[in-house]
């Protein structure tokens, strides 16, 4: 009995039309087929974005040598921008490739997509708004790759600039990705040349006209050693009477963002200076006084002074 059941059920099987095509031959012969397709769609996808990357970088690097040509930041913007489209369009062709390779109706999937996009397009705003002021970004040259900006809270160079996204890269390692769209305010610290601001600390005792001459000697020698200056620093004078220091003030004009390093290099070249000079820079003192002691003899000479010119 139990065999005549199990012939039975194998005589079903071999008459339903879904067994007879998962066990025939075209059926998998097409799948071996599709899969062959769909790996080699892969591998030229692979293929032509990395090939399409490198022909870009190529067409910058031969317009780098041109007569005519835009400024490097601009390049550099555009060059990661021309990448990421290539990759979205390099990728969109092969996603449609796969499906017609599995036959799937590629023409009203697309016409389906469009019907959809346009319900959809209603709550995508956000998104429109990023990609539209990403563009606007790029047309009016705001900031650009490499550019070192501060938007909201977040200040450092500037990775990418995206259809959507911009990245800035802080420089204790965080990265940023703000959506275009919410970018509102930005301060860009390298497209004008910086200002670099040294204070010098010089003792009350210290003679200031010699401070300033010999500090005027040794800026006017910094160019020649720091190529980051772009005039040799000026000394500006007296800026402030401290507790227990007179401070002159230097600045000096430097390239874009190279300020906090012609700062220190200067800061180390008056130490130098004025040590060898004899010019001391004063530090913090405390003097004490007490009542029951005897008064001083400067404060003696005062009197007896006074009380001279009295009479």
């Amino acid at each position: 009995m139990g065999k005549l059941e199990q012939s039975e059920t194998i005589q079903k099987l071999e008459q339903n039309e879904t067994y007879q095509k998962l066990i025939s031959d075209e059926l998998w012969i097409s799948i071996g087929e599709a899969s062959i397709k769909i790996i080699a769609i892969i591998i030229l996808t692979m293929l032509a974005t990395k090939i399409g990357k490198t022909a870009i970088s190529n067409i910058f690097k031969a317009r780098s040598r041109s007569p005519l040509r835009i400024s490097e930041r601009r390049e550099a913007t555009l060059l990661k921008l021309l990448q990421n489209v290539l990759t979205y369009v390099v990728y969109f062709i092969a996603f449609m490739t796969i499906l017609s390779t599995l036959n799937i109706d590629v023409k009203g999937l697309i016409a389906g997509a469009g019907i959809v996009g346009l319900a959809v397009g209603f709550g995508a705003q956000n998104l429109v708004r990023d990609i539209i002021t990403g563009f606007f970004i790029i047309f009016e040259d705001q900031f650009s790759v490499g550019d070192y900006v501060r938007i909201g809270n977040a200040e450092g160079y500037v990775e990418e600039i995206g259809l959507r996204t911009t990245k800035i890269l802080s420089w204790t390692g965080e990265l940023h990705i703000f959506p275009n769209g919410n970018i509102t305010e930005v301060t860009n610290f390298s497209i004008h040349n910086s200002t670099a601001v040294v204070d010098v600390r010089i003792a009350y005792e210290e003679n200031i006209e010699k401070a300033e001459k010999v500090i005027e000697e040794l800026i006017l020698k910094l160019p020649q050693k720091y190529e980051d200056l772009v005039n040799p620093p000026e000394l500006l004078g007296v800026q402030t009477l401290g507790a227990s220091e007179v401070i002159l003030r230097v600045v000096a004009e430097t390239v874009p963002m190279q300020h906090w390093y012609i700062a220190r290099m200067i800061r180390k070249e008056l130490k130098a200076c004025l040590d060898e000079n004899g010019i001391e820079i004063p530090f913090p003192r405390l003097v004490m006084y007490s009542r029951n002691q005897e008064e001083p003899t400067y404060e003696k000479e005062m009197k007896k002074k006074n009380q001279v010119e009295g009479e």
